[in-house]
């Protein structure tokens, strides 16, 4: 399965999915013109995804701990929407026994940041670490 790269834009976070290096970023400013569209990629490309290891990983019991990071630095509340729809998607794979770890990282001066995550925790019952930078 190839990577999903996309890089930033000045309205677009930069996208990391890379199955084989076991990276998943999400970073920088998500204000997308047309939210939908950018995320929609994301969101399929992840069902790809689970179809993957859920075939490679004989039903997940042989699957790596996926580790996926958010280092938002702002969000409008469109891109809210899909990112727990990102969030929601993981929390269906955790209930498949796959392993989800949600990395968190905001400002240390960003309290709304940081609020929005545990926020977004809250909702899907995913571990979240949160990491002040």
């Amino acid at each position: 399965m190839k990577p999903l790269r996309i890089e930033a834009t000045e309205f677009t976070p930069t996208i990391i999915l890379d199955p084989e290096t076991n990276q998943f970023e999400i970073s920088g400013e998500s204000r997308p013109e047309n939210a939908g569209k950018f995320y929609s990629k994301i969101l399929d490309w992840l069902d790809q995804y689970y179809n993957l290891r859920y075939w490679k990983d004989n039903k997940f019991s042989d699957s790596p701990t996926v580790k996926f990071e958010f280092k938002l630095e702002y969000f409008n509340s469109t891109s809210a929407k899909f990112i727990l729809d990102i969030l929601l998607k993981l929390e269906s794979f955790q209930k498949d026994n796959v392993i989800i770890k949600v990395i968190w990282q905001y400002d240390e001066p960003d309290i709304d940041m940081k609020e929005s995550g545990e926020e977004f925790a809250e909702m899907t019952g995913i571990p979240f670490e949160f990491v002040s930078v």
